[in-house]
């Protein structure tokens, strides 16, 4: 039997009443128990708030009989908060300490869904799917902030399986990977990040919710893939992104001159793609982006042939 939970967003949730949260007490005697000191390399602050746990869980919208993929699990607030709303949960974690850890917590505070949880002691940025059974629908993450856009991007590559994804990133970064063509934010994570669908910023988190207390501020971001993936050559387009992004002050026929071979074969490929040479890159769509790689392989075959 599932029983109603009402989140700090007003949202209200079918949960499992088999599962307990933690609380900062707990977190501070796991980490005491591991003799933990939490490091910036890895990105450890640990959320000891239940209700902004599942206020996640609640924003990603899960299927309560789907499977989610959860990247840094930590001290398990999270992981127990996604186990009340969906049926299995695969958590990959860096740290092998906490990889180790995290079932006995599962059996401590949700003990008749121990069988429902798969830890995976991993790199999240060398994982190729290969380690993860099944096919998670969803990613629901607290990403360290420094290899937070290298992570998401590179799991999406990976796990074609996945149709939604929640992750807390650090607020700057959540600006940067929702932000339109033209905006001031507006760079090549955004372009990237909307290869794959509409990544929309959700909701903010305070810091007072974190063990150790962050330095930044942190926000939600949600990316629901688009229906009917582009089908195109991702790494063709994303090297063209790189270039216009790398020298963003100049227009695109200066910035993707060393991409292109010459100014004049920059141009020619721009206006084969129906972009204005004099643009900026950050005026571009991640469509218009495709069109230029397409444009330069088109160009090339010619050449070739």
């Amino acid at each position: 039997m599932r029983r109603q939970v009402r989140v700090r967003m007003g949202a209200v949730i079918q949960v499992n009443p088999g599962v307990s949260m933690l609380g900062a007490t707990e977190i501070r005697r796991l980490a005491a128990e591991l003799e933990l000191r939490p490091t910036k390399m890895l990105g450890q602050n640990f959320v000891h708030d239940a209700n902004t746990v599942r206020r996640i869980a609640a924003l990603a919208a899960l299927d309560s009989a789907g499977h989610v993929l959860e990247i840094g699990p930590g001290l398990g607030s999270l992981t127990l908060a996604l186990l009340e709303v969906s049926a299995r949960v695969t958590a990959v974690e860096i740290d092998t300490r906490l990889a180790a850890l995290l079932p006995s917590t599962i059996a401590a505070h949700a003990p008749t869904r121990t069988a429902d949880v798969t830890v995976v002691a991993a790199d999240a940025l060398t994982l190729t799917g290969i380690e993860i059974q099944g096919q998670p629908a969803a990613l629901v993450a607290n990403l360290p902030y420094n290899v937070a856009v290298p992570v998401l991007l590179h799991l999406l590559a990976q796990i074609p399986s996945l149709r939604r994804v929640l992750v807390m990133v650090q607020a700057e970064v959540a600006d940067r990977l929702a932000a339109p063509p033209g905006s001031r934010t507006y760079g090549s994570p955004s372009a990237k990040a909307a290869w794959y669908g509409t990544a929309r910023r959700v909701g903010s988190v305070s810091r007072s919710v974190f063990w150790p207390v962050p330095g930044v501020d942190s926000a939600l971001v949600a990316i629901d893939k688009d229906d009917h993936p582009r089908s195109a050559d991702r790494e063709a387009t994303f090297a063209v992104v790189d270039a216009a992004f790398a020298q963003r002050r100049k227009t695109l026929r200066a910035a993707l001159t060393g991409w292109a071979g010459s100014p004049a074969r920059s141009e020619e490929v721009l206006r084969a793609a129906g972009v204005d040479p004099t643009l900026r890159g950050e005026m571009l769509d991640i469509d218009a982006f495709l069109r230029i790689a397409d444009a330069k392989a088109a160009a090339d075959l010619r050449v070739g042939t």
